[in-house]
């Protein structure tokens, strides 16, 4: 089976309707997302709304989470006002795990924990007791923004890198595409000037730090 995770789009729209067209050529079976899908762009509400009317399983990140527990803070308290009470909700109503039986398993950061975070340079042996206990052949996680993939035998741990909010030095989206197992990233340019426009026009907090992870693919 043919699925894509997409995960992190953050509020970014430009990004997501070019992954959007992205999946149109992959052709997926299933497309499950991975959480964090409003906090810090400009358009959460647009992003929302697109993936809920696309029906995509998926989880909860801990940004979605944060939206509802640290809601009168700056830009969290910007984006929970746009979404509003009902869209909040729905981000709360997500899974904190989806799995397709043994053979995959999708957490935002680590089974139990939306806000640890498990970095690329992590050895094999953290990732086996981190992702192992999971109890699939194919453990993905998202949260922190950088893609890669790790085989070690019997477990492959996967990041799916994000749509919305790159940290890897890229500027262009990431997603994952998972072929009967096998893991491919797929990149994904998009107009990054435009989405900038879209933060300068949207006087959101934090809108420079915004800006400079676009165009940088660096933490802001």
């Amino acid at each position: 089976m043919r699925i894509a995770i997409v995960s992190d789009v953050h509020g970014n729209l430009v990004a997501l309707e070019a992954v959007l067209s992205d999946l149109e050529e992959a052709k997926p079976e299933l497309v499950v997302h991975g959480g964090d899908l409003a906090w810090r762009g400009p358009r959460p509400v647009e992003c929302v709304d697109r993936i809920r009317e696309l029906g995509w399983p998926g989880v909860i990140g801990n940004m979605d989470r944060a939206l509802e527990t640290h809601r009168h803070e700056g830009s969290i308290a910007w984006t929970a006002d746009h979404l509003g009470q009902e869209r909040v909700a729905w981000l709360q109503s997500q899974a904190m795990e989806w799995r397709q039986e043994d053979r995959l398993a999708l957490v935002h950061a680590v089974p139990g924990d939306l806000w640890q975070a498990v970095m690329p340079d992590a050895d094999d042996g953290e990732l086996r007791a981190v992702y192992g206990p999971l109890g699939a052949r194919l453990a993905v996680y998202c949260h922190i923004h950088r893609p890669y993939v790790r085989e070690m035998g019997d477990l492959t741990v996967a990041n799916t890198g994000s749509v919305g909010l790159p940290f890897d030095g890229d500027p262009r989206s990431s997603y994952l595409l998972v072929d009967d197992g096998r893991c491919q990233h797929r990149r994904v340019a998009y107009d990054v000037e435009r989405a900038v426009a879209e933060v300068e026009a949207a006087d959101q907090p934090g809108a420079a730090k915004v800006v400079r992870a676009y165009r940088t693919a660096a933490p802001p």
